[in-house]
Order: structure tokens, then sequence, then C-alpha cells
């Protein structure tokens, strides 16, 4: 048998519907919520998503707010890089 889901991935529960451009969406906003990020205080690679912009280290139980599906955005990213020039 032949895989159902090789385009989409995790939106291929939405099946004929929405078209292969908002499925690819959101299996991108899909994987990066689900994935692990590194934390910030004790640089493990242990932090996932708790609710919507609520992110929290499964070793250190470090909580902190960040993005709805990553904990750092891009905006966070530019303005990182622009303090680290000062």
């Amino acid at each position: 048998m032949s895989r159902r889901t090789k385009k989409v991935g995790s939106s291929g529960k939405f099946g004929a519907r929405y078209g292969l451009s908002v499925k690819k969406q959101i299996r991108s906003i899909e994987g990066s919520k689900t994935s692990r990020y590194v934390c910030p205080q004790c640089y493990k690679k242990n932090v996932k998503r708790v609710a919507s912009g609520i992110w929290e280290c499964r070793s250190c139980s470090h909580k902190f707010a960040g993005g709805a599906y990553a904990p750092k955005t891009g905006k966070f990213k530019t303005l990182e890089s622009r303090l680290g020039r000062v």
C-alpha cells in the first residue's frame, strides 16, 4: 500500500478539502508547534508548547512567553540581533 499523505503529512486529515497550498502552511505550523526547542535558561533541547504563546522547559521547569507557534518569532530574532550589535 502507498502512503496517502506523502505531500501534506499531518494535514492529510483534511482530505480533498482546502487545497494544497493551505495544507502545506498548516503542515509547517503544526511541525514547528510540536517540535522541541532550546531552553534560554539551561540550554537543553527540552522546551515544549504548553498553550498558545506559553512555553515550558521540561528539565528546569522554566516557563516563558513567546510566539504562538515558536518560542522566538521573526521580529524577536531581528531585535535580538540588533541589540547584540550595540
